[in-house]
């Protein structure tokens, strides 16, 4: 367990390493030769932390961008076969464990293709079932054993850990943002998330619940993708979601089925409010899809809806 006084080092911004198609299929012929037969492609928005490619129709390889993102892969390896079948949704379970090699550094997995589209508003068809669904979920991971499991670190860029991690950027973001967002509002929201005390008991947590992980099939939620940044420690930022995603009822609902209590859900916010800032800070669409999460942090701080 991280301690809150405790404040990590997230230390410098990752070198981003390219991967393409010719290395992976470099790489898939020398190591795992039964798919040598296999057409590679691209994913779609494959991720940054990792380059994800389609292997046939049925597998994915999955390479991670930088050392640093490659820490999770052991942990992926070892982990998603246990907590997947405590799950009552599908989740990514690796079928192969890649080795460095033709030219590429770092450790690497096969998973199967997990068949879906990622959640937006617009595709969700009922957003009360969709956020109790998903507390379920996460209800259901937060239920499995944590005594063993993987603490914050370098590995999930210290989710789980304390908040105060990522103050140095949420204070630049606000002053970056001054006079372009109520700045005033934002802080007394951000301290009071600084402010609320954890239990310290481990549990275990996604520490990515977001739109692009969570994956659809006629509008209902099916599958949760992407484990890089899980491990045990505070739940906190898997209730993020709440505010970035979930209607004002779905968040209602979300917060019932999971149990939330006022601390944990305060620190969720928090880190709800500290990812949206980053990228209001920015320019383009992802700044104007910040601006629109400001706005449901806001109106939920005020109003508590």
């Amino acid at each position: 367990m991280i301690k809150p006084n405790r404040v990590p080092d997230l230390g410098p911004v990752p070198q981003r390493r390219t991967v393409g198609a010719e290395l992976v299929r470099r790489l898939i012929d020398e190591q795992f030769p039964q798919w040598a037969d296999l057409p590679v492609r691209p994913v779609s928005h494959g991720g940054w932390d990792n380059c994800t490619f389609h292997l046939g129709g049925e597998l994915v390889a999955r390479l991670p961008t930088a050392a640093e993102y490659a820490l999770a892969v052991g942990k992926e390896q070892r982990w998603l076969p246990v907590l997947a079948p405590r799950l009552p949704l599908p989740i990514p379970v690796p079928l192969a464990h890649g080795r460095p090699g033709a030219d590429y550094p770092f450790p690497w997995s096969v998973y199967p293709w997990l068949d879906g589209e990622p959640a937006a508003p617009g595709r969700i068809s009922d957003p009360v079932r969709f956020a109790v669904d998903l507390a379920g979920f996460l209800a259901a991971l937060q239920d499995i054993e944590a005594t063993d499991g993987p603490r914050p670190g370098k590995h999930n860029l210290f989710r789980g850990a304390t908040l105060r991690t990522y103050e140095p950027q949420a204070e630049r973001a606000l002053t970056a943002l001054h006079g372009r967002i109520d700045t005033s509002l934002a802080r007394e929201i951000w301290t009071s998330a600084l402010d609320a005390r954890w239990d310290g008991r481990d549990v275990w947590f996604h520490g990515d619940v977001a739109a692009g992980n969570l994956l659809l099939a006629a509008g209902n939620l099916t599958a949760v993708i992407d484990f890089g940044t899980c491990g045990v420690g505070d739940p906190a930022c898997d209730t993020a979601v709440a505010w970035t995603l979930l209607t004002a009822d779905g968040r209602k609902a979300f917060r019932e089925r999971l149990s939330v209590d006022d601390d944990t859900w305060a620190r969720g916010r928090g880190w709800a409010l500290w990812k949206t800032l980053v990228s209001a800070a920015r320019t383009g669409q992802e700044a104007r899809e910040a601006q629109r999460v400001l706005g449901e942090i806001f109106a939920e701080y005020r109003t508590g809806r």
